[in-house]
This record gives C-alpha cells, sequence and structure tokens, in this order.
C-alpha cells in the first residue's frame, strides 16, 4: 500500500482516543465535516506560499501536512528526499475553521459542551469570533463550555495552530542555557544544542529520531464533538480490581458523572461472564449538584481471569452500569475488562535485585519487542493496520510490547486488540529522553495529561506497567552531553533540575497511578532501579544494552551481560527491495546514496557503513545492493537471535527479553522487524522460531558450547533431544539421543560440550551440528550449530534449492540437497504471508511453507526467487 492510499484509508477510519466504554445519556454531535485549512495569511511563509493563504477542504482528524498531500499541494513526504523540502510547514500557522448548524433543541439544554479530544499541539479556539481557550498538550482533551456564545442556525468554529518551533524558539533563546533533548535539526530550522521539543507536550519523535523523519505536525489529530446535556453527563466507568486470584475476584465499579441537580437516584450494576454466567446488583445514592464519584464494591467467585497468550485464555468480562432518577435514565455506560493480578517482582536473590512480571501468581518471561508510533502522520493509521501489527506480534510468539515514551499514547482501538490477543503492554509516558523543565505549569500540565491518560487506559487488562519515561535518568547519569551540560551550569541549578525530574517520575507520575490504577505497577524510568540507585545495572531493574551496534562491538559480546530484564538492545537492518524501491529511484540504489542517507537517520546518514561493517565481519562482500539489503536482514536476524537466546537461557536470573525494535514510522533501514508496510523482515521469522514456546538452545564460545532446553510451558514435559553431527553435504557424523525431562518455566542445562567433542572429527568450516527436541514423535524446537562466524564456513556453493508448489498453492515445499544458509523466499512486488522464511536448511531437507496472498498462483509462480547466503556475498570471501 503506498503511503498515499495509506493517507487516504486513514483518513476514513482514524483512530482516535475515544472511550473504550460506551457512553450514553449526553448527545453527542461529531464535528468532522465540512472543514477548511489555509496557510495564516501573516504568516512568514505566505510570501513563498500565497496560493495556500486560501481556505481549502480539510480533514478532521488530521494534520496540515496530510491535508496538503490530499490536496496535492505537496508530494509524498517519504519519497526520496522530499522530507527536506517540506519543513517549512511545521515553522508556520495554520487555521481550521468549520461552519455547523446548532437547533434550538440543544440549546435548551443547561449544558452545551465543545470537546476536542487532541489538538496538536498550540491553539486558539474561537467560537462565533468569541477566544475560548488556549491549548498547549498534544496528549489531553480539551473540554469548552460553550452554550454562551452559540446561537440557533450555523455557528463558526476557527482553531489558530501555531508552530511550536516559532513560538518556543524566540523564548529559548533568550534563556541562558537550552536543556539537553534528544537529535537536532538537520535542516537548519534550530540550532544546534537549542531543542524546543523538551518544552512542549508533544511527540518528541515527530522532531527526528535515528530511526525516523522529522515532520513537525500540526493539526486537530483527534476527533471534535458537540456534546449537551441537562440531568447528567458520564465522565467516567471504571472496574477497580483491589484483588483478583482463582478463588474470587473483589472488585469496585466506580462511576464518575456530572449530575445537573442534587436529588436521590439509584445505580443498577449488571456483569456477564466468558461464560455466560451473570450477575447484578443496585445501590441507592444521592447525588450532588456537580461532580459525584459512586462506588459499587462487587464479588464475583471462581473468576475466569485473563491470561497473557501462551498461558491461558484471554478472558474478558462486560459490566454495564445505569444510573436512574426514579424511571429516567440519567446515564449508562459498558465496559469490557479482564480481571487479573499483577506484580512486578524485585525481591532479593542471589544476582542481586529481581525485575519479573507476575501475572495471576505466575512469573512470566517476557518475549517482545519495543513498539515506536505506527506513522509520522498517527491520524493515518487504520485499525485494521493495528490488527496486522498485533497479530504479526503474537504469530511471533511474542507476550509483550513496550510502548516507548518518545511517540504518543494509542488508541483504544489498539490497546482493545492487546487485550483480546493477550499482548502485555508496558506503557511508558510520553518522555522520551529529553531533560524536563522543572517549571510548575510544565509539571501541572504533564500531571493533568498523565490523570487523562491513566483513566482512559487504566480497564485493560493487558497494560502491566506504568513507566515514567524512557532513558531520562540514565541519560542524565551517563551520556557525555548531559554530563558537559551539567558542568556549564551552576551547582544550584543543576540541583534544580535534578529535584524536578524526581519530582515529575518518582512522586508526580507514581502518585497519578497510585491514585487512579493502583492494581498495576509503576516503574520510575526505563532503564532504572526504580530511583533505588544508579540506572542501567546488571543487577537491578531493567537494562539497556547498545554496545553492540552503537559501540561497534562484535554480535557475540552479547553474551557479556546479562541483566535482570533487557528491555532494548538492536542492530539494524534495510527493508526488502519491494519496500525501497517505494520510496527510492532506480539511481538511488547504492548504501551510500544521498537518498539512502536521507533514510538512515543513525549517525547522520552513516549508518549504512556501521551495516556494512558488521555484515563484513560475519558474511564477507555484499555483490551488489540487493545482496546488501539482503546481508543486512540475515545479520539483524542471526545478532538479535543469539541475544534472545542467551538471555531466554539464563532464566531466572534474566526473565525479559524486549528488542529494539518492532516497528516503523516511514520505510527505511531501522532496527525494525516490520517494515513501515507490516512486511516481516528475516528477524520477526527468527523471532518466532527463538521465542517459540519450547526452545533448544546452544550458546557457543570459546570453543566451548553449553546447550540448555529453555521451556515457558506452565507443565513439565517429557522430551528426546537429539544431537546429530554432519558435514555439509549430508554425511553423518555422529548421532546421539537422550531423554530429558523439561522443567516447567525453566531453562535446563543440557551440558557442556568442546567443539572437539561435538565435531567428532569433522573439519569446524565444514561442519554442522543440528540439535532437536522431539515430544511424542513431533519436532517441537529446532536448531543449528555452526562453528564459526558465516564467512570462515565452507558452505556449499550451490547447495541446490528447489521449490515445489502444492495444495493448490496454499504450501511451498522447499528442498535442499546441500547445506542452504539464510534461505529467503521473495515474491518481489506481490504480497504473501509465510508461515516461515529466512531458515536454514540441512542437506536432503525439505520443509512446508503455508503461502496466504491475494496473488494468483501463476503470478506467484512466475514472480517467486530462491536466496541464499552464498548467493549474496562475493566468491572471493565465500569458502
Amino acid at each position: 500500500m503506498s503511503s498515499l492510499t495509506r493517507l487516504s484509508v486513514g483518513l476514513l477510519a482514524a483512530v482516535a482516543f475515544a472511550p473504550a466504554s460506551v457512553l450514553a445519556a449526553a448527545t453527542a454531535t461529531p464535528l468532522d465535516n465540512g472543514w477548511q485549512f489555509r496557510l495564516l495569511p501573516e504568516s512568514a511563509q505566505a510570501s513563498q506560499h500565497a496560493d495556500l493563504t486560501s481556505w481549502t477542504p480539510a480533514h478532521v482528524p488530521g494534520s496540515v501536512q496530510t491535508d496538503l498531500l490530499t490536496t496535492g499541494n505537496i508530494g509524498d513526504p517519504f519519497y526520496r528526499d522530499n522530507e527536506a523540502q517540506l519543513q517549512w510547514i511545521g515553522l508556520a500557522d495554520w487555521d481550521y475553521q468549520l461552519t455547523f448548524n446548532v437547533d434550538a433543541g440543544t440549546l435548551k439544554q443547561d449544558h452545551v459542551d465543545l470537546v476536542f479530544d487532541g489538538v496538536d499541539t498550540f491553539a486558539d479556539i474561537v467560537v462565533n469570533d468569541k477566544p475560548l481557550l488556549k491549548t498547549g498538550n498534544m496528549f489531553r482533551r480539551w473540554r469548552i463550555p460553550v452554550k454562551h456564545v452559540l446561537h440557533a442556525g450555523n455557528n463558526t468554529l476557527l482553531v489558530r495552530l501555531h508552530s511550536p518551533i516559532a513560538k518556543l524558539q524566540p523564548w529559548l533563546l533568550m534563556q541562558s542555557y537550552a536543556l539537553p533533548g534528544e537529535f537536532d535539526s538537520a535542516f537548519g530550522d534550530e540550532p544546534k544544542g537549542k531543542q524546543t521539543s523538551n518544552y512542549v507536550r508533544k511527540a518528541n519523535y515527530q522532531y527526528g529520531w535515528d530511526w525516523g523523519p522529522r515532520f513537525v505536525t500540526i493539526g486537530i489529530w483527534q476527533p471534535v464533538r458537540l456534546e449537551s446535556w441537562t440531568d447528567a453527563r458520564l465522565d467516567d466507568f471504571h472496574i477497580a480490581q483491589p484483588h483478583v486470584d482463582a478463588d474470587r475476584a473483589e472488585l469496585a465499579a466506580e462511576v464518575s458523572l456530572q449530575a445537573g441537580k442534587a436529588g436521590a437516584a439509584q445505580v443498577m450494576l449488571t456483569w456477564t461472564g466468558p461464560d455466560g454466567s451473570n450477575g447484578q446488583m443496585a445501590k441507592d445514592v444521592s447525588l450532588t449538584a456537580g461532580n459525584n464519584t459512586l462506588q459499587l464494591p462487587l464479588l464475583i467467585d471462581h473468576p475466569q481471569r485473563w491470561w497473557p497468550v501462551g498461558y491461558g485464555q484471554q478472558n474478558l468480562y462486560r459490566f454495564h452500569v445505569e444510573v436512574k432518577r426514579g424511571n429516567d435514565l440519567l446515564v449508562s455506560a459498558d465496559r469490557n475488562t479482564g480481571l487479573r493480578s499483577v506484580q512486578l517482582n524485585r525481591d532479593k536473590d542471589p544476582w542481586g535485585r529481581s525485575f519479573a512480571f507476575v501475572v495471576n501468581g505466575v512469573p512470566i518471561f517476557a518475549k517482545g519487542a519495543d513498539l515506536i508510533p505506527t506513522d509520522s502522520f498517527p491520524e493515518r493509521t487504520t485499525p485494521e493496520q493495528l490488527k496486522q501489527l498485533l497479530t504479526s506480534t503474537r504469530d511471533a510468539n511474542m507476550n509483550m510490547l513496550r510502548m516507548w515514551g518518545g511517540g504518543y499514547y494509542q488508541s483504544d482501538a489498539f490497546y482493545d486488540l492487546a487485550d483480546q490477543l493477550g499482548i502485555m503492554i508496558w506503557q511508558d509516558f510520553m518522555f522520551g529522553g529529553a531533560i524536563t523543565p522543572y517549571d510548575s505549569a510544565f509539571l501541572g500540565n504533564s500531571r493533568v495529561e498523565a490523570e487523562e491518560q491513566v483513566r482512559r487506559l487504566r480497564n485493560h487488562p493487558s497494560i502491566v506497567l506504568w513507566c515514567g519515561n524512557n532513558e531520562v535518568q540514565t541519560g542524565w547519569e551517563s551520556w557525555p552531553d548531559r554530563i558537559d551540560f551539567q558542568k556549564s551550569i551552576a551547582a544550584d541549578e543543576r540541583q534544580r533540575i535534578e529535584t524536578g525530574m524526581r519530582e515529575l517520575f518518582n512522586n508526580t507520575l507514581r502518585k497519578v497511578v497510585k491514585e487512579n490504577d493502583s492494581d498495576v505497577p509503576y516503574w520510575a524510568s526505563s532503564p532504572s532501579t526504580d530511583f533505588d540507585g544508579e540506572a542501567n545495572v546488571l543487577n537491578d531493574g531493567d537494562y539497556h544494552y547498545w554496545k553492540v551496534w552503537s559501540g561497534s562491538e562484535p554480535i557475540d559480546h552479547y553474551l557479556d551481560v546479562t541483566p535482570r530484564f533487557q528491555s532494548e538492545y538492536g542492530l539494524q537492518s534495510f527493508p526488502v527491495m519491494s519496500t525501497i524501491e517505494r520510496f527510492a529511484a532506480p539511481s538511488d540504489m547504492t548504501p551510500n546514496s544521498p537518498v539512502m542517507r536521507a533514510h538512515q537517520k543513525f549517525a547522520n546518514g552513516n549508518g549504512n557503513d556501521r551495516l556494512l561493517l558488521y555484515i563484513r565481519a560475519n558474511y564477507g562482500e555484499p555483490k551488489d545492493f540487493a545482496s546488501f539489503v539482503y546481508l543486512s536482514q540475515l545479520m539483524q536476524a542471526e545478532g538479535i537471535e543469539l541475544a534472545a537466546e542467551h538471555l531466554r537461557s539464563a532464566r531466572p536470573q534474566s526473565m525479559g527479553s524486549l528488542y529494539w525494535q518492532l516497528n516503523d514510522v516511514w520505510p527505511g533501514p531501522s532496527w525494525s522487524s516490520l517494515d513501515y508496510f507490516g512486511r516481516w523482515k528475516a528477524l520477526q521469522y527468527h523471532a518466532k522460531r527463538f521465542y517459540a514456546p519450547v526452545d533448544i538452545v546452544p550458546i557457543r564460545r570459546d570453543g566451548r558450547t553449553s546447550l540448555y532446553l529453555v521451556s515457558d510451558r506452565t507443565t513439565p514435559f517429557k522430551a528426546t533431544v537429539r544431537t546429530h553431527i554432519m558435514d555439509m553435504a549430508g554425511k553423518s557424523l555422529s548421532e546421539t539421543s537422550q531423554t530429558v525431562d523439561a522443567t516447567a518455566q525453566a531453562s535446563t542445562k543440557l551440558g557442556e560440550y568442546t567443539d572437539a567433542a561435538l565435531l567428532h572429527g569433522g573439519r569446524a568450516a565444514n561442519t554442522v551440528a543440528s540439535f532437536d527436541v522431539i515430544e511424542d514423535g513431533r519436532v517441537v524446537a529446532h536448531h543449528l550449530l555452526y562453528f564459526g562466524v558465516a564467512k570462515t564456513l565452507a558452505l556449499p556453493r550451490q547447495p541446490g534449492l528447489h521449490a515445489e508448489w502444492r495444495d493448490e498453492g496454499k504450501t511451498l515445499r522447499i528442498s535442499s540437497k546441500q547445506l542452504a544458509r539464510g534461505v529467503w523466499i521473495d515474491f518481489g512486488k506481490l504480497d504473501a504471508n509465510l508461515s516461515g522464511n529466512a531458515f536454514d536448511m540441512l542437506p536432503g531437507e525439505h520443509i512446508d511453507i503455508a503461502v496466504d496472498s491475494t496473488a494468483d498462483l501463476a503470478s506467484l509462480k512466475a514472480a517467486l526467487k530462491l536466496t541464499s547466503l552464498v548467493d549474496t556475498v562475493q566468491a572471493e570471501t565465500a569458502k
């Protein structure tokens, strides 16, 4: 799907911050049609873009950038180097206006509110020429009483949006210092080291990151509506879970409402379980005029609990509440939620202090990745794309995503899907690494944002952790630019900054979670020890490891560290050629062409040299650009596999592996395993195997191999472990089997072997060890071990790969005469969902791959291409 197609679909099905509950009573009128926008004529940019100062149809929800794309005033922002030509948009001021009709019945209501679910970011709200509100936070909802300025018939709404850079930069340049931020602009619109993004509550990534472009969006990015009511308006309906275990769930239904007048009322609550069981209760209450919080304690015996994927069913209960005055219904709401308990185990043990998630009393080894925003322009993401994203997460045997703090809080549709699929969510608050201001206005703004978001999302059982920020503490303590900054300011000012950060992340946000979602643990920063000492240490808290890649250290250095929970680590790769061809021309197809450097955001475009460094060290010299792309994916997949399996084998010393990163905001090279269009890279296919519930893990270093059987199953099982040593042409050198008792939720060490003991006289360059776990005659885990990096191996130059279509095109059987390393199935521009890809094949082996595609079989046959490692490296580098 092209960027333009994504846009048109996204605008028709924009994902909003709509409450998860279905609310009734207040009359809501969407204000989503008839909008217009223009470049403010007084903007400095108007002289060069005078044609845009006239009113033009707009989309709400949306942004200026996507509206300009829809109207044809700009080209695809992601194509080639268009990013550089579009920076002026985020530096200008823009108007959005709407004429909307209000009938006499609406005006008869006692209350009429104008509600913005999200404005990006600085805006003046004007109704019928009456200024009503100035906004200043992308993540907040804004409710404005407007009855006094409305009249029957047509009314006008003007939203004047200000460039956050133009608004803040003059002030910042007058200050004695600028707080350390993240990534300086590559386009000269902000001086180096003078980043305004620290000072505004807006998605940080839109200012540019080391995996994404700089598009400082401006717009009304969430829905707008008019709400009218007289008797009551429901603010919130929450099911708190003070205690849940297998025997009973002790719950508290909380209803928050605005009442038009005081008086007696009755609250009626009904619930329905996943199996159809149900119950109800009622309570007489006395309402006061204004804010009311009503609570109903509730017990459910033997609850059908919600479980993470792989541990049980994703059971969801449905709750319905009504508040009546006599026979008159004041408000009603429906809420779906799962019943479960969540703890963060922080016990002291032989390795320090644990960091382990415990759901319903069961310790969970967290397997997953870090999630970034789904697009540079959030309004383009559709529910279908979210479903694809989370389904790919589950299908790769992941059970957790960490929602990184430099983006935005996702839609309820996202969390609903996570609930249904059993994907646990580590939820950062939206602070992405920049040092935060300490003034009371910033703190207060952030507090309200947090309260609103926690209250919006707290009924989702998938959320198992609230985390204050990404890398703020560790950055302050250890990053060179922050150390230099601290030396440049007075000691008392440094103390004020530190106190401000601690107040925000250790006190304010922690209090917000405790008061609004006490069922879920809070963690101050990632990585950290929850302000109980230095951040990013191996024996306590969570850990980010970047010596491999950022520090250019060899991939096997992943084995140097065994943290309690590794919440970030990663290697880059390019997306597949069909994705690259969507943003680049044929003349761009070299690693360091200007366009490839423009899409490579690591180290100001030098990241492709880093990719080549790792490719050459492990595989040799790529034959051409397509080979470079393939080898980047193979390197990423095999490197992350080594790290992830090392962490899994170290259970319970380590209890989590979240690699950076799952997805992309645009097409280009990055650390992702899913590209911008949702296509699986080699890493995603490898993750499906190395995150499988049962895994056989050989860890080889310095000529010795330790073999582990890893099981996430909650019950033990018996199996046979087969070890087969052969040369790469298929000659068997040794085959042994042993019966093992696989311990539940554990890593069991099966043995330790020297190279000589495994090789059985074979040459290291020409021998492979195959390990299989066999249960009831079925292979449930499989792993190959080589005795050197790929470029030192005598891989067969012609492995004899063959493809055969079966089951009327639903199955593709791949066979190989000799050993084939890194087999990649590709259909060019045709998309197909495959059950497996990016695998090694033993001599004489065949593998059946399920194929699902909208393309016809003849087209798939014509497009099919099989590639293996030996096809992609120059001959002189291959043994």
